[in-house]
């Protein structure tokens, strides 16, 4: 096999770390979009023209989370099962959110009445809230461990609850994701729409901009003085068969930073949250620039959870030592050769997929656009 298991290992990192930022970078401006729906667009045309900005393209976007989903199925088993049973309710909640989103796409333009439309735009604009904090939320849970251990044939025990996953820590990612997501969602937008709509969108992902530096920085400050962090403190075996169970992990406040210490370019990943952010902040009414630069905010804010925690993939409230890291959590060798393979397959297929409909669908949405062809768009 031209590559060992430790190589492998990494490389599924760095693909499921790429995988989580092409979700939240192209799925994340069409549930920004509709999170905004109500307040960017105030009359039926208004919001009609606002939902066929992200109208075409959503549903392709899926695929990422579906490629991240997967990805974390085939190639990390443990943690799969782990986060999915321990988020079991959380995640019934993000299906439920998945449902609404394409019946409100689909059905509110299917009846005249406006009480009908308004409901449906509701129900989409607080559906997308939710799918962000919910994600959010996952994260900063994440980030602190969540209580789970494994018994001697390595099955899973999750000993919390719902409810306390949404604790202060946690809720404050969920804010923070809600609010990257609609300035991403508001400055693609603006890219797409014209007058009031644009002006509008561009002027709320300016307002969104300035609380993601916020509270980007108060969750950096409260990871290095009130969050306690995780260090693997025996030497691995990196080739070593996965096994959660033949490890030393210590606790302390203030051990996520460990990593920048140790690799100061890591400091490049928050410094990418920050510039992105206030990039947007001063130049929000250059709409296609911003977006970029909410695009890579988004990319250092992802980068920066990744790097802190690195080789942690889910830490261990319970029991540290149980935790599961790069190194004790993957499947073997020949699954992870296997898939990489025909990820190098399909992924550049998808890309070019996804990179030929957005040129077809390029140009801004108009009022023509929509009476112009009354029953062909949203």
């Amino acid at each position: 096999m031209p590559l060992t298991y430790p190589e492998l290992r990494i490389i599924w990192w760095l693909l499921l770390g790429i995988l989580i930022i092409g979700f939240a970078v192209m799925d994340g401006f069409d549930i920004g979009a509709a999170m905004l729906l109500p307040l960017v667009a105030r009359t039926d045309l208004e919001r009609r023209i606002t939902i066929n900005t992200v109208g075409p393209v959503w549903e392709g976007n899926q695929v990422w989370f579906i490629l991240g989903g997967g990805a974390i199925f085939a190639a990390w088993p443990s943690l799969y099962a782990v986060s999915f049973s321990s988020f079991y309710l959380a995640m019934l909640l993000l299906l439920f959110c998945f449902i609404i989103r394409p019946v409100a796409f689909k059905y509110r333009s299917k009846m005249p009445a406006l009480r009908w439309r308004y409901t449906w735009d509701y129900l989409l604009a607080v559906s997308a809230l939710l799918t962000a904090v919910v994600f959010g939320v996952a994260i900063g849970n994440v980030l602190q461990g969540i209580p789970f251990h494994f018994d001697q044939d390595l099955r899973a025990f999750y000993t919390g609850n719902f409810f306390e996953l949404f604790n202060t820590f946690a809720l404050l990612c969920g804010l923070l994701s809600a609010f990257m997501l609609a300035m991403h969602g508001g400055l693609y937008v603006a890219v797409k729409t014209t007058d009031r709509i644009h002006q509008r969108a561009y002027t709320i992902s300016r307002s969104c901009a300035l609380l993601v530096i916020i509270l980007f920085a108060i969750g950096g400050i409260w990871i290095a003085k009130g969050i306690q962090g995780y260090q693997v403190s025996n030497a691995i075996d990196f080739a070593e068969p996965s096994n959660p169970l033949y490890k030393t992990v210590t606790q302390s406040v203030g051990a996520w930073l460990n990593n920048y210490h140790q690799y100061p370019y890591f400091m490049l990943a928050p410094a990418l949250g920050f510039f992105g952010a206030i990039i947007v902040l001063l130049f929000a009414k250059f709409s296609r620039f911003a977006f970029l630069s909410s695009g890579i905010s988004i990319l250092g804010i992802i980068l920066t959870v990744g790097f802190s925690m690195f080789p942690f993939l889910l830490p261990s409230t319970t029991n540290p030592n149980m935790s599961l890291i790069v190194w004790d959590a993957s499947s073997s060798q020949s699954t992870l050769f296997i898939m990489l393979v025909a990820t190098l397959i399909l992924l550049p297929i998808v890309l070019m997929y996804t990179s030929w409909v957005y040129y077809v669908l390029r140009g801004k949405v108009t009022a023509n656009d929509i009476t112009s062809d009354e029953h062909g768009v949203y």
